[in-house]
């Protein structure tokens, strides 16, 4: 199976030759991916050099032009070092681009702390407008990647990761999908954190909602399957920065008594930076851990 960076690889090759409107921006992370469709769309394939603010700026220049701007590279690079070229040349500027991250939390621990963004979905939360797709799996990634580049003049972020489901659910770019259902509590897992989830919770009696895309954050989801539980316990279980979605689902159920509960990855750093394997035992985001977490939770 190939990976969601190489499946982000040949979907946009296959759009740029599809869509006259579509462009990308590349900071020299991905491009010898893209060289045969550079060949065919100079005009439409830029790479910056490793220019992380000239990314998201020539993107929000292509913006203005009309072109719908695809940019990629490692998400701290994308989202957390150009963070003020994101605010300012597409939300104050009023246009819209796609922002593909590859390297999630700590998909490469070896390149360090300054390739690793657990922060950077709560980051973009403090902008107005973004939508944020998280998907689990490859094909997956490819949906979403397809529907964010048709997605009009919309501000997207598409954040891909080596950590996968071992199967891909039928996501749509909008809203949460229903896996499970139960009585005892709901818990929302996000992206490649559903596979894990679902072996945590083996054996309970839980509703388990999949978000490959958190925002919006789907309330109506969230206000239906606490509506069928007994408890309206809520565990939200991300693949970045806990406690990131644990507002929005708050603020969902605003007018009914509830908990909530957020996992994913705390605020310390990892100096011992080992395999994602080991950040994600390291971080209780494991499926033991996260039965022990959602266990004690509950009771």
């Amino acid at each position: 199976m190939d990976t969601m960076r190489e499946r982000f690889t040949s979907t946009v090759s296959a759009l740029l030759d599809q869509d006259p409107r579509l462009a990308l921006v590349l900071a020299e992370i991905g491009v010898d991916g893209f060289r045969e469709a550079a060949r065919r769309h100079p005009d439409r394939v830029i790479n910056v050099g490793i220019r992380e603010q000239l990314l998201i700026g020539a993107g929000g220049g292509l913006a203005l032009t009309g072109l719908r701007p695809i940019m990629h590279t490692f998400a701290s690079f994308l989202v957390e070092r150009p963070f003020e070229q994101v605010k300012l040349d597409f939300g104050h500027q009023g246009v819209g681009g796609v922002l593909v991250s590859a390297g999630a939390s700590y998909d490469w621990p070896a390149g360090g702390y300054t390739h690793m963004a657990p922060g950077d979905v709560a980051l973009l939360d403090t902008l107005d407008g973004w939508t944020v797709h998280v998907p689990g799996h490859p094909d997956e990634a490819e949906t979403l990647i397809r529907h964010a580049a048709a997605a009009g003049d919309d501000k997207v972020y598409v954040r891909l990761s080596v950590q996968t489901n071992p199967t891909a659910l039928p996501v749509t770019g909008n809203g949460f999908l229903t896996v499970r259902e139960g009585r005892g509590g709901v818990v929302v897992a996000v992206g490649p954190m559903l596979s894990a989830v679902l072996e945590a919770v083996e054996g309970l009696d839980v509703t388990v909602l999949y978000a490959a895309t958190v925002r919006p954050f789907d309330r109506e989801a969230l206000r239906r399957a606490v509506g069928w539980a007994d408890r309206t316990d809520v565990v939200v279980v991300e693949p970045y920065l806990e406690g990131t979605s644990t507002t929005a689902a708050n603020d969902a159920l605003a007018d009914i008594p509830h908990r909530v509960l957020g996992l994913g990855t705390p605020r310390r750093e990892l100096r011992r930076y080992g395999s994602m394997e080991e950040h994600l035992t390291a971080h209780g985001l494991d499926a033991g851990s996260l039965r022990k977490r959602i266990v004690a939770f509950l009771r």
